[in-house]
């Protein structure tokens, strides 16, 4: 597992020209305006913008969740170690989605019916398949309950989310966020559905996980003092970085 922060000098994840434009009906709305954005490994880059200013719609698609669309016959791209994500093969980008990233999204998205620990391993489950999973079940159990240790929550392994507190929930999101050991975190909202001081509490949490493992972070939110936690801000307005 890496340990200390590299130096901020290789590019990790570079964002060129990105346009989105979505079709609710036979209505166009466009989301973003030709995007262009760096992230350098170890980094921690808020992207600060209002509702709808299309922070959702970008980070969606650096993490391969989305794809950027066509502008004057150009598609944008998000190169990652200097590859373009959107022009490998579907199993390349699967293996980046579920191996170089993790993502940690404002409602947590904890299956209810699932354990602490069952969530946490979620992310190992997915990307080893059913009959890799079975072979490593013990060392993947073991890293989830570390992981889980590590942010508090080592008395909660066999709870279940409904048993948890909003702050606890959004622990277990990211712990099982880092359960592939990923070079770069996408954050949305983190904090959106968390009072202040649990807020914090998770931004604490956040902070740690980026000094102790050099993880590279994009954090997009709404409010300026969780963006002073990073340690670069970029604002996005109408779907443009200003």
């Amino acid at each position: 597992m890496p340990s200390g922060k590299p130096a901020q000098s290789e590019l990790l994840i570079s964002a060129r020209n990105v346009h989105k434009t979505y079709r609710l009906g036979r209505i166009l709305v466009p989301v973003l305006h030709g995007v262009d954005l760096d992230v350098k490994a170890g980094e921690w880059v808020a992207v600060l913008g209002a509702s709808g200013s299309g922070k959702s719609t970008l980070l969606h698609i650096l993490g391969s969740l989305d794809r950027p669309d066509e502008q004057d016959g150009k598609r944008g791209t998000v190169s990652f170690h200097g590859q373009d994500v959107h022009q490998q093969s579907a199993w390349v980008q699967n293996e980046y989605r579920n191996g170089k990233v993790g993502f940690v999204f404002q409602f947590y998205h904890l299956l209810p019916e699932m354990t602490v620990a069952e969530n946490t391993a979620l992310a190992a489950m997915i990307r080893l398949g059913r009959f890799g999973y079975q072979k490593h079940h013990h060392e993947i159990r073991e890293a989830a309950n570390t992981l889980l240790d590590a942010f508090g929550l080592g008395d909660r392994l066999d709870h279940r989310p409904a048993e948890l507190s909003g702050g606890e929930r959004q622990r277990v999101a990211i712990a099982r966020a880092l359960m592939n050991e990923p070079e770069i975190l996408l954050a949305d909202e983190p904090t959106g559905n968390l009072d202040s001081v649990t807020g914090g509490q998770i931004l604490d949490v956040v902070a740690r996980t980026h000094s102790e493992r050099g993880l590279a972070i994009v954090m997009v939110t709404h409010d300026q003092t969780v963006a002073d936690r990073a340690d670069r801000i970029v604002s996005l307005e109408s779907g443009r970085i200003v």
